[in-house]
């Protein structure tokens, strides 16, 4: 065929670059005969564009691998990477369906090569954005930041994640990414003087850095090797340096010479409720709290869970339930004790004449914790990490509701409310009280009778939960 040419934009997008290959193939252009195209290039020898494709599979079918390796590549600024892609799909199409397995082969090291350099830029924006807070505007900051390739599609949904909580823009020089606390919107760059060049907390920062610096694992080439000069006027740890790094040697004797001191003993304090606001209403307090276990980042649990679980129920509700952790129609709904185990949990409830909407209704953890076999999120256990950094959260919210009765099901939640020392096979059914007078007692947890291996011992389980929470009627 005659020449042709192709228009990617934006130059980064798999799918525009992918619809670009399917135009290619449908017109059996061979990689020597297709101009590459992007934002206003025009093609060098007038070649005519290609007509869209009408067949989406005119790609055919291509390894996964190809597809993730062509997704980084795209983002590097290297202009001859659409063609090299276009060609290794071309061979690919040809009877090259192991090309990739090739490490010797010349396309796919200068493309692994590509991705690479990719992966290393996302990681120094991942180390090296630095937000400053906007002045005159609540929680809300900007960060500027020059990367080598086009890696802020890439990367600002890990920002997201990472800062749910507050409201933020990343500026590069050219495009920019911005949240809002809800949705993440790109648009066009921007200039270092939209930035602010320092806030107040960079003090605190610089404080803290000093702090924490130990001149006795100080190596200088491994800190400028992954903390490149052109950083450096982005980081305000930066003007610390040459001052710690002189003070080094002689910080590193004095540690040498001092004498040594026996370790001090550690006696765990013991925690206790937080009291309740005075003179707050319940409620208020409530949505309060919820509010400020959303932005929770304690432990990592927060990171692949779709949204926090809070509880639920009236703010002055006298029963309080508190299970383990949501499960996976919790965590997508954002409601305690709608899956299986809360369905059975309202059969018993049901049987007992206990209406739902009159208990407050909770989880010792936040977060849904995982694992991943296909399609399906199989529920973990919590470890005992993740139980304390939500214990604040179930704390509050009893200090809050105040009820007279607590119920905990299953011993995770046993143990957080009663202390690990908690025994259910040998405490369960037993009521006990809390340093604050409120009563409560353990059962076990729904979905442990669910879990049960045949129909008899799941009715002979089902009929002991009943009897336990029959205590409260």
């Amino acid at each position: 065929m005659q020449r042709g040419s192709v228009r990617v934009d934006p130059p980064w997008s798999l799918q525009a670059w992918r619809d670009a290959a399917r135009r290619g193939l449908q017109a059996n252009a061979a990689p020597a005969e297709l101009d590459w195209l992007h934002g206003t290039d025009a093609s060098l020898l007038d070649a005519p564009a290609l007509p869209e494709a009408t067949d989406d599979g005119a790609a055919g079918s291509v390894p996964r691998a190809f597809l993730e390796l062509a997704e980084t590549c795209l983002c590097h600024r290297d202009p001859q990477r659409m063609p090299l892609l276009y060609r290794m799909l071309w061979r690919i199409r040809h009877g090259e369906r192991a090309l990739l397995s090739n490490p010797a082969d010349a396309d796919v090291l200068r493309a692994m090569a590509m991705a690479q350099a990719v992966r290393r830029d996302s990681h120094k924006m991942k180390a090296f954005v630095r937000f400053r807070e906007i002045p005159g505007q609540a929680d809300a900051f900007i960060a500027w930041f020059e990367p080598d390739h086009f890696i802020v599609d890439r990367v600002a949904p890990f920002f997201a994640r990472r800062f749910a909580g507050m409201r933020w823009a990343i500026l590069t020089p050219y495009r920019s990414a911005h949240w809002d606390g809800r949705t993440l919107s790109f648009g066009p760059g921007a200039s270092r003087q939209d930035a602010p060049d320092d806030d107040a907390r960079e003090d605190l920062w610089r404080t803290y850095y000093a702090s924490i610096f130990n001149p006795a694992r100080l190596n200088t080439r491994m800190m400028q090797q992954e903390m490149p000069a052109r950083y450096w006027r982005h980081l305000p740890e930066a003007s610390l340096l040459p001052s710690l790094v002189r003070d080094a040697a002689g910080r590193v004797q004095e540690m040498h010479d001092r004498p040594a001191q026996p370790p001090s003993r550690r006696i765990p304090v013991r925690s206790q409720l937080p009291p309740a606001p005075a003179g707050d209403d319940h409620a208020d307090s409530l949505a309060q709290l919820q509010r400020q276990a959303e932005g929770c980042r304690q432990c990592p649990l927060w990171e692949p869970a779709t949204r926090t679980v809070f509880g639920e129920g009236p703010a002055d509700a006298r029963v309080m339930l508190v299970g383990e952790q949501p499960g996976d129609k919790e965590d997508l709904s954002g409601r305690p004790f709608i899956g299986p185990a809360g369905q059975l949990l309202d059969r018993a409830l049901q049987e007992l004449g206990i209406e739902r909407g009159q208990l407050y209704m909770t989880n010792a953890v936040k977060h849904f914790r995982y694992e991943r076999r296909g399609k399906v999120r199989l529920h973990q256990r919590p470890d005992s990490t993740h139980v304390q950094a939500c214990r604040p959260w179930l704390m509050g919210e009893i200090a809050r509701v105040r009820p007279e009765r607590i119920v905990c099901l299953g011993a995770t939640a046993a143990s957080s409310v009663f202390g690990r020392g908690f025994n259910l096979a040998r405490d369960r059914g037993r009521w006990h009280t809390l340093d604050d007078g409120t009563r409560g007692f353990a059962t076990v947890h729904p979905s442990w009778v669910l879990r049960q291996s045949d129909a008899g011992k799941r009715e002979a389980a089902y009929q002991l939960l009943v009897e336990d929470l029959r205590q409260l009627v």
